[in-house]
């Protein structure tokens, strides 16, 4: 696994993202990298991050599913070009659609594992299949499709 996730390499204009960026130090700041060929990332809930006691929040579940893959599909678009990660010029995602699936509670206090798989990359669009994991037991899973961010959003 490579030592740096493609967060790293985002430009600080576009590194404020409440769930991934690097520049926003109250936020879950993850960290997505390659595992073969799927991406991974790791996150353990606080408790101020409950439903329910002894449950994480839904919100944060998204949340979390949402930025792994847009890190996923940043990670695939360096991939398909054959890129290392931090050349330029950065490609930065954002999501177009979001879909989750809550299958079990996903118990608060465990690290939670979140692995994407790659299902199409096709121009400026990415879709990545991802699962949430508490302890081995896929809890959510979902599907994001990410697209290049416009050039708009970026100051």
């Amino acid at each position: 696994m490579e030592s740096k996730s493609v967060q790293d390499f985002y430009p600080d204009d576009v590194a404020h993202c409440y769930g991934c960026g690097k520049l926003n130090e109250h936020g879950h700041q993850i960290k997505t990298k390659w595992d073969g060929e799927e991406t991974v990332t790791y996150f353990t809930p606080r408790e101020y991050h409950t439903a329910i006691p002894g449950y994480v929040y839904g919100g944060l579940i998204a949340s979390l599913i949402d930025c792994h893959g847009t890190g996923s599909a940043a990670l695939a678009a360096y991939k398909f070009e054959n890129r290392e990660l931090g050349s330029l010029p950065p490609f930065r995602f954002v999501t177009a659609s979001l879909q989750v699936d809550y299958l079990k509670p996903t118990p608060l206090g465990v690290e939670l594992e979140i692995r994407g798989r790659i299902t199409e990359l096709k121009g400026k669009k990415v879709v990545s299949e991802i699962t949430l994991s508490a302890e081995g037991v896929v809890t959510a899973r979902g599907k994001v499709i990410a697209v290049h961010m416009p050039e708009n959003m970026i100051k």
